[in-house]
């Protein structure tokens, strides 16, 4: 399956979300490299051919938040079975997060992660790098020497940094090595013991919620110390129409912020919980339908920057038990684009549009190179039909861990085929 061939796509659909531009032609890859893309591409001698019979052709998408179990829990998920699944998905850039054991908060760790992934994955992985030693949230890692080990933004993943003496330092010190801050922005003081939205339905089935403020207020307190610092900052997931009203503000005054949406809280809403189901437990917690649809507005008019998997594998262990007692999160990696193509089909956004938000606007805000479809630009791409229907199956997930949300439902549009550095490591008619 895999060539170091040069790749000749004809026949093909051609989006690239950078410049808006769609038309009909191929793509020429060669060396790592589109080498040459448009109406009419001529092809190298001893080319691979592709028919891609009208699908579209696009930039491999580019995945901001992803759980890995490896190192520490390679039960739930490996660098292995993660790419896997990402290259199945679309997914040609993953950034994993630094919630592992150990903590991703030393640059031998951030090196071993990396040497692990170039070694066993399919895809490309970036490692996030931890915000506080030991995400503990009081002592700020060595954001200088863990930048040059290779990591690319700093979080402390699924927590919040709630000292805010620490987020300042952290933003001043980022801001002098331009490095980026992504932070989970929930307040678990106002979490408490919620794990669900706040609302009535939280009311009718007997759990206690999770009201807005959890996630605007941490939201304000971050954006009146970027103002203060001038550090570079992502909101990795917003849930709620207040949060959105508060990153619009920020970016009309030039501030350097950006935000994330979880596909999950695009896709799905409160009620689809249903009868307790474990596996729509999640941190943001899905909201009321009202929230969803104005973050879908908000995504449509770039308010919101990008869609992420937040991908985080958890086991049976874990998930079944009773819905208060279980973990927070869902797999998805491998349904991102499935699922983010109900907004398409709908007429909620165009396809363009989608695609610059889980490929363009992420390259742009890591500072990769990635996210184009022009010549020049690395060939990660991705092939896929985006009327193909199908119906979930969690045991056909690639994901050690089949925790998702998306189980049994209808999707329409699937990948076909993923290339990664000018090579295809995935290709729907040979699995």
């Amino acid at each position: 399956m895999v060539s170091d061939r040069p790749i000749l796509f004809t026949n093909a659909r051609l989006v690239d979300p950078a410049s808006g531009r769609e038309e009909r032609g191929g793509a020429l890859v060669q060396d790592g490299l589109i080498a040459a893309v448009g109406a009419q591409v001529a092809a190298a001698a001893d080319a691979q051919v592709v028919d891609c019979a009208g699908q579209v052709l696009a930039p491999g998408l580019i995945d901001m938040r992803a759980f890995i179990g490896e190192p520490g829990a390679a039960h739930r998920e490996t660098l292995k079975s993660a790419g896997e699944a990402a290259a199945a998905g679309g997914v040609t850039t993953i950034v994993s997060m630094p919630d592992t054991n150990p903590v991703l908060d030393d640059p031998a760790i951030i090196d071993f992660v990396m040497r692990r992934a170039r070694d066993t994955s399919i895809v490309h992985v970036r490692p996030a790098a931890a915000l506080t030693k030991g995400l503990k949230g009081q002592e700020m890692a060595e954001i200088g020497l863990l930048r040059e080990a290779g990591a690319i933004a700093f979080t402390d993943g699924l927590r919040s940094v709630t000292n805010a003496q620490v987020m300042r330092r952290a933003l001043t010190y980022a801001r002098d090595f331009d490095a980026l801050i992504v932070h989970h922005v929930e307040d678990p003081d106002l979490v408490a013991a919620g794990v669900m939205n706040e609302g009535e339905f939280a009311t009718r089935l007997g759990l206690p919620g999770i009201p807005h403020e959890a996630e605007t207020v941490m939201l304000e307190r971050d954006i009146r110390l970027v103002r203060l610092t001038g550090g570079r900052y992502h909101a990795a997931m917003l849930s709620c129409a207040d949060s959105v009203e508060i990153m619009r503000a920020a970016k009309a005054r030039g501030l350097p912020v950006t935000c994330g949406v979880s596909i999950n809280n695009l896709a799905l809403n409160e009620n689809d919980i249903g009868d307790y189901r474990t596996f729509l437990k999640l941190s943001p917690p899905l909201r009321h339908e009202d929230e969803r649809q104005a973050m879908i507005e908000a995504l449509a008019e770039g308010a919101v920057d990008v869609i992420v998997s937040d991908h985080n594998p958890q086991d049976v262990e874990t998930k079944r038990l009773p819905f208060a007692e279980a973990a927070n999160g869902a797999v998805g990696l491998e349904t991102l684009l499935s699922a983010a193509l109900r907004l398409v089909h709908s007429g909620q956004i165009s396809l363009a549009k989608l695609l610059r938000a889980m490929s363009t606007r992420p390259a742009e805000i890591l500072g990769l190179p990635g996210g184009r479809l022009e010549r020049g630009a690395p060939a990660d791409l991705i092939l896929f039909d985006p009327e193909a229907p199908y119906v979930l199956d969690k045991r056909d997930l690639r994901s050690l861990s089949k925790n998702t949300p998306f189980d049994e439902a209808r999707l329409e549009g699937q990948v076909t085929m993923t290339v990664v550095a000018g090579r295809i490591v995935f290709d729907r008619s040979l699995n």
